[in-house]
Parts: structure tokens; sequence; C-alpha cells
């Protein structure tokens, strides 16, 4: 794992206030860096879940100049072979969560999948790591707060409240962005 000097900071981009708060939870106090957020304008990548997470990242390295984590994520539908999958922030914006559940009104298969990928690079030109977190789940008619995303249509896999309902602290031990960060050492030793 590459090595960053101590007392280093790591830019994390995103815009997503949020998300930063669910990260820097996740991480707890035994992250040995300063998450700095910034929100730098990337071009939208398509493709499949790890070329866009590389690409984003080379650019953001290449843009910061300095250790970056870019985040992606994605909900993937099983009737929808895997769609909307990285598209479902602009299908999120069109459509909210009520739209995301109709689509799948058609289908007897509601199962689906968060998939989260960071990727982390060293610096400009440095090699690009990728860490993943799945999480399985169904989509549901919204229920719980609005606050956050598709939260309120996806209920994981063992229960029977939304991402939205559940207490922060039961999300973020179980969620595809956790187990992304919690099964790689890239949350300890950057």
């Amino acid at each position: 794992i590459m090595a960053v000097p101590a007392g280093r900071s790591v830019v994390f981009v995103t815009g997503n206030a949020k998300k930063l708060e669910e990260v820097i939870q996740i991480l707890g106090d035994k992250f040995p860096y300063k998450l700095v957020a910034k929100k730098i304008d990337l071009p939208e990548y398509q493709g499949e879940p790890d070329e866009i997470s590389i690409q984003k990242c080379k650019e953001a390295a290449r843009q910061i100049d300095g250790p970056v984590i870019v985040e992606d994520t994605c909900l993937c539908f099983r009737a929808l072979g895997g769609l909307p999958g990285p598209y479902i922030k602009w299908f999120l914006e069109k459509l909210k969560p009520e739209g995301l559940y109709k689509l799948l009104a058609g289908f007897e298969d509601k199962s689906a999948w968060a998939l989260c990928t960071f990727a982390f690079s060293a610096g400009k030109d440095e090699p690009i790591q990728l860490f993943r977190g799945k999480t399985e789940g169904c989509i549901v008619e919204p229920r719980g707060p609005r606050d956050f995303g598709w939260d309120p249509c996806f209920q994981p896999d063992g229960y029977d409240k939304t991402y939205a309902e559940l207490p922060k602290e039961v999300k973020n031990s179980i969620s595809h962005r956790y187990r992304a960060l919690a099964d790689h050492p890239v949350s300890l030793d950057l």
C-alpha cells in the first residue's frame, strides 16, 4: 500500500457533504490522515464501474497533484441486467426514489445490489488502487427521510428497513460504502 508522509491530508473528491460525513464516520479515529473534501469537475465517464473509477482517479490526481480518493456508486437492478448501475445519479435526478421503484413495476424480480468503488492514488502518474464493496438488497416503495439519494428505496437483505430508515450506525456497518472501506487496508494504511 502506498505510503503517505504522516500528517498529510488526502483529498476526497466529492461535493456531497453527506457522503463525506459517512466516509469519516466509517473510517473512524484510526484513519491516520486528514480527509479534505473538494468538489472538482470530473468528466462523466462511461463504461464499467472499475474503468470509470480509474479514469476519475487519474484525472483527480492530475488536477490535485497529490493523494486523492474518488468514489463511485452504482445501484444495479437484477431485472434490468445491472442497470442503472453507474448512471444511477442521472436516473435519480430525473425519476426520484418513487420513479426508481416504478421502473421495476413490470418485473417480479425487485432484487438489486449497491456497489461502491473507491479509487486511491498517491498522486499524478502514481498507480491506482481500487477497493470495492457490495450490498445485496431489493428496491421497495420509498420509505424514510429523503436527504440521501436513493436510500429510501433500497432495502438491504436481512433488514425490514430501507437504508434511509436505518440508524446511521447500522447503515454504516452494512453498507456498500462500509464494505469497500472496512474490508481493505486503505482504511488503516494508505
